[in-house]
């Protein structure tokens, strides 16, 4: 049964938006008492949170699909709809988030980091909030915008200051078992470890921790064996100490020829030259292992790596190499760069940036993308024609319509706006009203205008009067 999952593919929807309520105000002698239509509630994140606790990808592997709550409705009463909740995810210590593409979203280092993987969507507006000196009694509200939903694959990368490496059958596991308090699974044949084990090292006044990883054979770094789940968990360690073994039963093998095969595989893999080395020379408590440690031993510090022979078993030379590898992690973290305070950086929007592009595609089709017109399309109530002549506004406003015009637009020619997945196609009308002719100015309603002044009274008497005139002059009763 597995155990342990260092790599899994996610799948992440925040909540939608709540839909704004159109409502009107009612009550005894005021039955059009203006609008009180609530907002809709913000829909919940999907946040990722590095939480010490946990070690593994283990429950995501099992349940791939994660998905927060929705926001609520608004309703009459200008009541607000509740926001949803916010769907918290804790990950181990030394997870990176990639999308589908491969490239690097965040890389979660440090107990307390915060990646928000799927935005919640914005609540629709109320008619109360549509609601403006021009549009007084607006007869619609806007739709919550849906959340954002996208796959992510996340990578988990051992965090430790040490790095145990070698062939499989090694003795690391025997290693960190009698440095640590570890307890990983020991036995005679290759590739025993499966998972990285992490175990920490007092040495003195120093604390370290060591990680031992799945064993290592040639062309590792194109995946073979172990390969790419071994070199993943090497990365962020800041010494890698090869684990040599001398008393191996493999005749074409020897400690020398294994170090060559680690560091070129260490090399293919890339950004791990710069890693200090130590060299252990493992199961020297058989005589034929301390003969062929004392054999090897001036060939390896002549390269100018340190040298240990050591016995998981004896125990022999393990407190030297406590406190060497000890003075070696103080003097990385020395001379690791010092983190600096986290500073906010504002980008500021070109002048010319209209905020959405126009674009013509091979099959004539006029396709607008940009944050403000697709948000603007997913919050239209299409059923409503007041909502769409309000769209039709706001993308006026914006100069949609006029970049139309200059890309070739011609009344009756499809437009989309958005992605090919989710766009909303139609065929464009120039300054389209969008049934709202009918209704006077969008969500006017004369019934709420309130009494006139009596100087506007007589005015509008004098119009009507001239109109009526006008059209008895014009009329001709002998007319057929």
């Amino acid at each position: 049964m597995t155990t342990f999952v260092d790599r899994v593919e996610l799948f992440v929807a925040a909540g939608n938006g709540g839909h704004g309520c159109a409502s009107v105000h009612r009550e005894k002698f005021k039955p059009l008492g203006g609008p009180d239509g609530g907002n809709g509630g913000r829909g919940g994140d999907v946040v990722l949170v590095v939480d010490p606790d946990v070690t593994t990808l283990l429950d995501y592997h099992h349940s791939p699909h994660r998905k927060a709550t929705n926001g609520k409705p608004g309703e009459g009463g200008n009541r607000s709809g509740a926001d949803g909740k916010d769907l918290v995810l804790p990950v181990p210590d030394g997870t990176v988030v990639l999308d589908k593409k491969g490239e690097v979203l965040a890389d979660m280092v440090g107990k307390g980091t915060v990646f928000v993987a799927g935005q919640g969507g914005r609540g629709g507006l109320g008619n109360a909030a549509l609601a403006s000196p021009r549009r007084k009694a607006p007869g619609f509200a806007l739709l919550g915008e849906p959340g954002e939903a996208r796959d992510i694959v996340l990578e988990l990368k051992t965090v430790a200051d040490v790095a145990l490496v070698g062939y499989p059958s090694a003795g690391k596991s025997s290693l960190i078992s009698v440095l640590s308090a570890a307890k990983p699974k020991i036995a005679d044949y290759p590739f025993t470890t499966l998972v990285p084990n992490l175990g920490v090292v007092t040495a003195g006044s120093s604390v370290f921790t060591i990680a031992d990883v799945p064993g290592l054979i040639p062309g590792a770094s194109e995946g073979k064996g172990l390969g790419l789940d071994f070199l993943r968990h090497v990365e962020r360690c800041e010494v890698l100490v090869h684990v040599l073994d001398c008393a191996t039963l493999e005749s074409d093998r020897d400690p020398a020829s294994d170090l060559d095969v680690i560091e070129a595989e260490l090399a293919q893999y890339g950004g791990l030259e710069g890693r200090p080395r130590v060299v252990v020379l493992n199961k020297v408590d058989i005589p034929d292992g301390q003969d062929l440690a004392d054999i090897i031993r001036p060939d390896l510090q002549a390269r100018g790596y340190q040298v240990f022979e050591v016995s998981a078993v004896s125990r022999q030379g393990l407190k030297e190499l406590s406190f060497a590898l000890a003075k070696v992690v103080d003097e990385a973290r020395a001379a690791r760069p010092k983190t600096e305070t986290t500073r906010v950086v504002i980008r500021p929007k070109a002048v010319d940036d209209a905020g959405f592009t126009v674009t013509k595609e091979a099959d004539g089709l006029f396709r607008v993308r940009g944050e403000k017109p697709e948000r603007w399309v997913h919050q239209t109530d299409f059923n409503n024609d007041e909502a769409v002549g309000y769209l039709a506004d706001r993308l006026n406003r914006l100069g949609v319509e006029d970049e139309l015009v200059k890309a070739g637009a011609r009344e009756g020619d499809g437009v989309a706006i958005g992605g090919e997945d989710d766009a909303v196609v139609f065929d464009w009308e120039p300054t389209m009203m969008a049934g709202a002719e009918m209704l006077g100015r969008r969500g006017e309603d004369h019934r709420m205008e309130g009494p006139r002044p009596a100087a506007q009274r007589r005015r509008d008497r004098e119009a009507e009067r001239d109109e009526a005139l006008g059209e008895y002059e014009d009329f001709d009763p002998f007319e057929d």
